[in-house]
């Protein structure tokens, strides 16, 4: 049976994560969230000391990527992979606003990026993933058969983020969400290393105003049309 790469890219909090594990469960794919490993190596930044609103020790964080191992570990319960960070489990540690304020910022380092590159594309070279970030199909995988760009209104991102954050528990605002929302555009679109960009044969999907199964019932038509003109 023929399979394929499926990558989605976009800014954040646009879903990219929740369609992509429910193609990956429709299609019997690998499932990978590059973002989660950003925000993995993030959360070890933070538990060491090296990033804080004041300061970022990048030179030590790049001496200590050797030290640093993100794996996923696939979580019957839940139904998708959970992400681990040496041996631990840090799923939802690495979900709150204080690593999102960090991420862009230890995303933006190319050491790092070059160590994550490496082992996505390792993950998805037997075809048959879906993988979702800021660079996959411009970057990690620029062959992919399908990618898609993800995009919504940074007002409707905001809110559906901090809808979910409140879900959590967390006690936030929803300024502090907005605020958030749009230093991460803004840093991930004007780094040098591989800024978020919407590679020249991405579709495009701007789902402000779709249900999540009107989007999922979308990508899922164009990953059958793929599907067919691969065979």
């Amino acid at each position: 049976m023929t399979k394929i790469t499926i990558a989605i890219d976009g800014f954040s909090s646009t879903g990219k994560s929740t369609v992509a594990k429910q193609l990956a469960k429709h299609l019997g794919y690998v499932y990978v969230d590059t973002g989660a490993m950003y925000r993995a190596v993030t959360f070890y930044a933070m538990q060491k000391k090296l990033i804080s609103t004041k300061a970022f020790d990048v030179a030590s964080l790049i001496k200590q990527l050797p030290n640093i191992r993100v794996h996923f570990v696939f979580n019957e319960d839940v139904g998708f992979a959970e992400v681990y960070l040496n041996d631990l489990n840090v799923e939802t540690e690495i979900r709150s606003l204080d690593v999102s304020s960090f991420v862009s910022k230890v995303a933006a380092i190319s050491e790092v990026r070059q160590k994550l590159v490496e082992q996505q594309q390792k993950l998805g070279a037997e075809k048959g993933v879906v993988m979702d970030g800021r660079d996959i199909g411009t970057v990690v995988f620029p062959d992919a058969e399908l990618k898609l760009f993800m995009t919504a209104s940074a007002e409707t991102r905001a809110k559906r983020r901090y809808d979910e954050l409140l879900e959590r528990g967390d006690r936030v605002a929803y300024e502090a969400v907005l605020k958030n929302v749009q230093e991460r555009d803004y840093i991930d679109s004007n780094r040098e290393d591989s800024p978020l960009m919407k590679a020249d044969d991405a579709i495009e999907i701007d789902n402000s105003n779709m249900s999540l199964k009107e989007q999922f019932d979308k990508i899922l038509h164009l990953v059958n049309i793929t599907l067919t003109n691969v065979k």
